[in-house]
């Protein structure tokens, strides 16, 4: 049975007042939709971008994640560079998606060339030498007849033409090269549990760095020390791999900003796929990130209990980007019948929004066009005249710290992601401020208490590194109801609170030096049925009489409005209008 040891409060020094933050750049404030590029098809692509409040235009020819192109970018090339200058004389911005470690050769099954067919020894295998080479109908992206091949990234040859081509990419003038799919081949089916690559040039790499042959390894056993550091080498491959990407797009055009487009999100993908995006923040402008948790895909489909788990894996992006935008391409309906496409939207933007992500609209589950473009355009609209209040940095004021530790949950994924989540939505339901705590962040942190949900899978010299913060520390059962009570207790004096029920998610921060509350309601939602919430109309907030003497509210898509506070002690008291999906509250 797991203990409990209970919170207790100590002296700390509060987060100092924010001031105005500067301006961040483009990729901050992006609203964006993708499309396929070709030549013929800038202007109309320029037109709906304008129309629809797009800021941040995906155009879509990957030059090296299709074989021709990768031998002949040329035309590809030319495209971009049109693309670009349109953007740019539109006052917009544009980024290109490539493929990260996929290319697929088209028509590969009448062609004496492909690419398997002319680099066998280029591509990523399994244990048993199987290669990572697939037909048509694997994923919908590949077409009957084609070929799709996921590459060594250490495969030398390879490597030095696609970082040539990154370079000729980002010369071109556009603004972002957008890398997708940087991952090892373990989620296409049968290849889940493979832990690949064990080709040639990777099984070298690995031997060299560590003098350990990967392929005597006992694959999927965490308390093995050599399936650890294989775990660790395949994580830092991927990192280093987009490294050298962004290195080489700032050598070509140091304006032009690597954007990783990343599924794993949190949980046990992350070690079997490679890419971590705690990792992989550091290293890149931006995060494109696919995410659905545990639950489903579309936000149609989506339960109260979904949207939990999405907002815990959205903070927890905000947390690990470290100032850095984290861009959402989620989903929000895709055939679900009976559910409505423009509320399904709405309900999707609201949430992204009150976690200070960016929003990508697209059509079904695919990465370019709109499931309803009015709803685009009125959504886009609104959030381009409220983008700062959204977007602009978010401090920290009196937070309880929930610590996040990469190597726990790399190494006993299921049971640490557990711990975590449940003490994250437990404190995201009695709507006390928080701050996820990571490694790279703990030297900052400036809470009164931190807790170390699952810290039984943490590593002794990770808990002790926490425990030299002097910090007094919680290993809570986020499941009992002395942590619960604990939150209450953990919560008192701040200089903001907020009384809500459950179904309301709350982040408390310090935006541009003002105290504000982002609100979110979940209330009435059903899965698959319903995406609409009921209004709600049972929210207080309580700020600190030092705060300021006037309270606001800004309802999602709604005007900002000021509210009468009750004045109670040296506190003022505002009870929220009745909102439907998101609302931000602040004082000044």
């Amino acid at each position: 049975m797991r203990h409990v040891i209970p919170i207790f409060l100590a002296c700390a020094a509060l987060a100092a007042g924010g001031s105005a933050a500067p301006r961040q750049d483009w990729s901050h404030y992006v609203r964006i939709a993708g499309h396929g590029l070709r030549s013929a098809n800038v202007p109309a692509i320029m037109a709906e971008s304008t129309q629809s409040h797009v800021f941040g235009i995906e155009v879509d020819n990957d030059i090296p994640g299709r074989y021709e192109s990768f031998l002949d970018p040329a035309a590809k090339l030319r495209d971009i560079r049109e693309a670009a200058a349109a953007a740019h004389e539109a006052g917009n911005k544009a980024f290109v998606y490539i493929a990260g470690l996929e290319c697929i050769t088209a028509h590969a099954d009448k062609t004496p060339h492909s690419f398997f067919k002319d680099h066998p020894d280029w591509v990523q295998r399994q244990l048993n030498g199987t290669p990572a080479v697939f037909g048509g109908g694997v994923a919908f992206w590949v077409a009957p007849g084609d070929e799709d091949v996921w590459i060594s990234p250490y495969a030398p040859e390879w490597r030095a033409r696609y970082m040539n081509l990154v370079r000729q990419i980002a010369a071109t003038g556009i603004d972002g090269v957008y890398v997708d799919i940087p991952y090892w081949m373990t989620h296409f089916e049968g290849w889940e549990k493979t832990w690949a690559s064990f080709d040639d040039y990777t099984v070298a790499a690995f031997k060299r760095e560590t003098g350990l042959d990967a392929r005597s390894l006992q694959l999927g056993d965490a308390s093995g020390a050599g399936f650890r550091r294989w775990i660790d080498f395949r994580i830092r491959t991927i990192t280093a791999f987009m490294r050298e990407i962004d290195q080489n797009v700032k050598a070509a055009n140091p304006r032009c900003l690597t954007i990783a487009e990343i599924y794993p999100g949190i949980e046990e993908t992350v070690p079997r796929v490679g890419a971590d995006v705690y990792e992989l923040y550091p290293v890149v402008d931006a995060i494109a990130h696919e995410y659905q948790g545990t639950a489903d895909h579309m936000a149609a489909s989506k339960s109260p209990a979904g949207w939990i788990d999405q907002f815990i894996g959205m903070f927890a992006f905000r947390a690990f980007a470290e100032g850095k935008p984290s861009w959402m391409l989620n989903y929000s309906w895709d055939g679900e019948k009976g559910v409505s496409i423009p509320e399904s939207m709405k309900t999707l933007f609201a949430a992204q929004l009150t976690a200070g992500a960016n929003s990508w609209d697209a059509k079904g589950h695919v990465m370019s066009g709109s499931n309803d473009l009015a709803v685009r355009t009125e959504v886009f609209g609104w959030i381009a005249q409220h983008e700062k209040t959204f977007y602009d940095p978010r401090e920290p004021v009196d937070p309880i710290g929930v610590y996040f530790s990469p190597q726990a949950r790399n190494y006993s994924p299921e049971p640490y992601i557990k711990a975590f989540k449940g003490a994250m939505a437990a404190i995201l339901q009695s709507h006390r401020e928080f701050q996820i705590v990571t490694p790279r962040t703990l030297a900052q942190f400036h809470g009164k208490v931190l807790i170390l949900p699952g810290a039984r899978w943490m590593a002794g010299e990770e808990i002790a590194g926490v425990r030299s913060r002097h910090l007094l520390i919680s290993e809570a059962d986020s499941e009992s109801a002395e942590f619960v009570a604990s939150l209450a207790k953990a919560a008192e004096g701040h200089a903001v609170s907020v009384n809500a029920p459950p179904s309301v998610v709350a982040q408390i921060a310090r935006v541009n030096g003002r105290l504000h509350v982002f609100l979110d309601n979940l209330k009435g939602i059903v899965a698959k049925r319903n995406p609409l919430p009921e209004p709600e109309d049972g929210v207080e907030v309580s700020f600190d009489a030092g705060a300021g003497s006037h309270i606001y509210v800004l309802p999602f898509l709604g005007g900002i409005a000021e509210i009468p506070p009750q004045h109670s002690g040296k506190r003022m008291v505002a009870r929220i209008p009745s909102f439907t999906r998101a609302a931000v509250v602040w004082c000044e």
